[in-house]
């Protein structure tokens, strides 16, 4: 499996790259896209990275798993190619999206343009395989994202984390908290915003005024 990911990226994460684990990660990847179909596409799995390099970090999102049905991920989380039906997920987001800035829902479900003003859209795991949720957890992309929310924690300052539901939540618990804002709300995934854990949260607002705030470009989202 060719590692595709930027060079920011690259320099940051030098010694995790080497370690026994991500290589043995790197084997079963190779195996796994040659048996089986799996998304994103081999040449997307760092999608998020190569939109967004290190240094231009403003926002961290962060999710689970891609999406696994077929020409759905992209390689960036809550994201599907243009052209796509909007996951309900997505779909929940660009509602409080519209409902908090006032604004149409976006046409294409594509997010690339918020990872290309500094918004990092990390899943937890960066490959599925198709139909088979959870199919590549527990095999070293949990220990590698943990490490990419690790060092832009230690390395950056005034970063803003988003993180939605439980699992987000403890994801990003090595979070500096004393150098960076997080603000937490329930997963726009229907069981959950349809609770009422969701909706309402203005997170997209709030990221915004914390921006501004700290002499930053707002994201046009």
């Amino acid at each position: 499996m060719k590692l595709n990911i930027h060079p920011s990226w690259q320099a940051v994460l030098a010694q995790e790259l080497e370690q026994a684990y991500f290589y043995r990660l790197m084997q079963f990847l190779s195996q796994e896209y040659r048996d089986h179909r799996c998304f994103p596409a081999p040449d997307q799995l760092f999608e998020a990275f190569n939109e967004c390099p290190f240094d231009k970090v403003k926002v961290v999102i962060i999710g689970q798993d891609p999406y696994h049905g077929h020409g759905q991920a992209n390689g960036m989380c809550f994201s599907v190619e243009d052209g796509v039906k909007f996951p309900p997920s997505l779909a929940n987001i660009f509602k409080e999206l519209a409902t908090d800035l006032d604004q149409a829902i976006p046409i294409s479900g594509n997010l690339r343009s918020w990872a290309q003003q500094g918004v990092l859209l990390l899943n937890a795991t960066l490959s599925v395989r198709e139909g088979q949720a959870g199919s590549h957890q527990k095999k070293g992309w949990e220990q590698f994202t943990d490490k990419v929310i690790e060092q832009i924690s230690r390395r950056r300052q005034g970063v803003i984390f988003l993180l939605w539901g439980g699992f987000a939540q403890k994801k990003g618990k090595s979070i500096d908290t004393s150098k960076h804002h997080i603000l937490t709300s329930g997963h726009p995934s229907p069981l959950s915003a349809n609770r009422g854990y969701w909706f309402g949260n203005r997170h997209f607002s709030k990221t915004n005024e914390l921006l501004v705030a700290m002499g930053a470009s707002p994201i046009v989202w």
